[in-house]
């Protein structure tokens, strides 16, 4: 009989639970809010993925006693050690299979986006991580604690950059930048300054800041030099963490695979992603970067089936079987 598994992958945004077999079947796949603990706090991530897994297991009809054997459990903000051990314990007590590991989302985002044992990924969506794995299994990795442990980039980041410049551009402090005058029709004010005061004062809700990172984007791609530059700076520490990661590992001069996901990068801007790969080129000339298409709870997944020792054709069909899932 085939083995039961649970794959989670749990970000800022989304939650995305699968049941599935150790044949490659997918026997149910839900969507839930943001699990993140870094937002919600370790109880409330798990209470959130038990909502999920109890849809899930409902979607499958599998009846109430039936037991899992294994639960792959990724998670945005699964980033210390400690973090990781608080957490692993968390999901055991939660009961939800025989067997379960738990570990960063960056681990599900890498083993979606390849089947190569060499490889790094990056991921630059609300923020931005990177993990690096060889065939030996070693791993590169990072704290991803923010500014407080050298993060830059990532979608929140870029937005506030945005209004930033735009600020500065609009009062004189910057060169004029096409900044100014985006960002405050987006919000549907004559200035910049007015975008601040509404912003201050709670006409306009600060999470909506973040909506300037596609603005950023346009305005840098229609040539405005300000955002260019913003952009090539994001480019750059994407090439330089793959750098960082490939260099632990020995694998600069080696083929290798890189996976490039996250909202800013799944957006493919042609901008950033033209100067990511040229800057991946120049310091690893066989490493093969790759824009991740499927959602990394495909990763979680096939961690489950690599968990099992499944055979390639397990893992086929329940790529297939994930791609065809709405």
């Amino acid at each position: 009989m085939s083995g039961l598994f649970l794959a989670v992958d749990g970000g800022a945004t989304k939650t995305d639970v699968v049941l599935g077999t150790s044949a490659g079947e997918v026997l149910a796949s839900v969507r839930g809010p943001a699990s993140s603990p870094h937002h919600v706090g370790v109880p409330g991530c798990v209470a959130i993925v038990d909502t999920l897994v109890a849809r899930a297991r409902a979607a499958a009809a599998l009846p109430p006693r039936t037991a899992l054997d294994r639960a792959e459990v990724y998670l945005a903000g699964a980033d210390l050690p400690v973090e990781v051990d608080v957490l692993h314990k968390a999901v055991g007590e939660a009961g939800w299979a025989r067997g379960h590991r738990v570990d960063n989302d960056t681990f599900a985002l890498l083993r979606a986006g390849t089947d190569t044992r060499d490889a790094v990924a990056v991921v630059c969506g609300t923020g931005i991580n990177c993990l690096g794995r060889d065939a030996a299994g070693r791993t590169a990795r990072f704290p991803s604690l923010g500014q407080s442990t050298g993060d830059w980039g990532g979608g929140e980041h870029l937005a506030a950059l945005a209004l930033y410049r735009a600020a500065r551009g609009e009062d004189g402090r910057d060169a004029p930048t096409a900044l100014t005058a985006a960002v405050a029709a987006h919000f549907g004010r004559s200035t910049v300054e007015d975008v601040a005061a509404g912003l201050h004062l709670g006409e306009i809700p600060r999470e909506r800041i973040g909506e300037l990172s596609p603005v950023l984007f346009a305005v840098a791609e229609a040539g405005d030099r300000t955002a260019r530059r913003v952009v090539a700076r994001q480019a750059d520490e994407i090439v330089t963490l793959v750098r960082v990661a490939a260099t632990r590992l020995d694998l600069t001069g080696a083929p290798y695979a890189v996976v490039l996901g996250g909202g800013v990068l799944a957006a493919g801007h042609r901008l950033l992603m033209d100067a990511v790969e040229e800057g991946i080129a120049a310091h690893s000339p066989h490493a093969t970067p790759t824009l991740l298409t499927s959602p990394p709870v495909v990763g979680a997944a096939l961690l489950a089936l690599d968990a099992f020792g499944a055979p390639p054709p397990s893992t086929r069909a329940l790529r297939a079987a994930l791609a065809a899932t709405p």
